[in-house]
């Protein structure tokens, strides 16, 4: 079954299969995919069994289940390049480092064919870009999402792309970013640690999950608080991550009942009246996180480096008005 999401495969597992590997199975049932191209999927959240998410590619399989994988439509392999403004912070003959505006896209998908980092970064560096010739992700070791701003990094040799691929595999990379919350998270500060992954009822959305999902872990620090000192309204929260899943500072905030302020996936409900107004007032339209601070050892130097971006002036007026609250 196909539509504007991508085709719907089902497998149903039969006794010959009994007792394998998932990834295994799959192979054998599914033969358009590969064992690898169905554990890019599973990772991605695209597989389910009773309409509950299945991440676990070494699961053993069960006589009579059957699973549903939802391949996306194909994106082109290889973006072209584009002459969008970037702010470069550093760069050498191996990477780049840009500071990331709020509204581009890391790379194409389906529904954001251009104007992305990609498409940017290969105009300015041309064929020097890493993993150009069919790579989903040519050069990109990590991403923000697209309405999140700050510092990303990308490689521009395939070195250089080997050696920040393992840094973040290892989460040895250092990363803080700074939030605007509704309300205030109890205790000031913290350590949120919880499993993301898809969310078994929303597949567009990322959850705290009990067993599912990749271990997640971020540490917060409240920096200021907004309004009453009893019951805050908003307050400014400098979070540092121990991994990089996808949404997970806000996944991890809005557990706590204190969702980022402007995101229109996690938020639920709205904030104060008062937020509201000031949120109007200085036109943020997008949730209010911003990447401040990439720290790394330089892949090719071994030199550490550090790189810090200001945040940008939607989420600088947005802390002037909340500090008039």
């Amino acid at each position: 079954m196909s539509d504007e999401n991508g085709d719907l495969l089902v497998a149903e597992i039969t006794e010959e299969f009994a007792g394998q590997r998932l990834d295994k199975a799959l192979t054998a049932l599914l033969p358009t995919l590969s064992r690898a191209r169905i554990q890019a999927l599973m990772a991605e959240g695209a597989l389910s069994l009773d309409g509950v998410t299945v991440d676990s590619a070494s699961a053993k399989v069960h006589a009579g289940s059957v699973y549903e994988i939802l391949v996306p439509p194909p994106v082109a392999a290889i973006p072209l390049p584009q002459d969008l403004p970037l702010t470069v912070l550093y760069e050498d003959a191996h990477l780049i480092v840009v500071d990331k505006p709020a509204g581009m896209a890391a790379h194409p998908a389906v529904g954001t064919a251009d104007g992305t980092l990609v498409n940017a970064l290969l105009f300015r560096c041309g064929d020097s870009l890493s993993g150009i010739g069919g790579v989903v992700r040519p050069g990109i070791v990590h991403r923000l999402d697209k309405d999140t701003s700050g510092v990303m990094v990308a490689a521009k040799t395939d070195a250089a792309h080997r050696g920040l691929s393992e840094l973040f595999a290892a989460h040895d990379i250092e990363r803080a970013y700074v939030a605007f919350l509704r309300g205030a998270p109890y205790p000031a500060r913290g350590t949120v640690e919880g499993r993301i992954g898809r969310s078994p009822h929303d597949r567009q959305k990322m959850a705290v999950l009990k067993t599912a999902g990749r271990e997640a872990t971020t540490h917060y620090k409240t920096e200021m608080t907004y309004g009453p000192s009893d019951k805050p309204v908003a307050s400014r929260v400098a979070c540092r991550l121990e991994t990089g899943r996808t949404h997970q500072i806000r996944v991890h905030m809005a557990s706590k009942g204190t969702p980022v302020l402007g995101d229109q996936i996690y938020g639920a409900g709205p904030p104060a009246a008062v937020v509201r107004e000031v949120i109007a007032a200085v036109g943020l339209k997008r949730q209010a996180l911003h990447a401040g601070l990439l720290g790394f050892v330089h892949p090719i130097t071994e030199e550490m480096v550090r790189f810090e971006s200001p945040m940008p002036p939607d989420m600088a007026a947005l802390q002037a008005g909340l500090e008039k609250l």
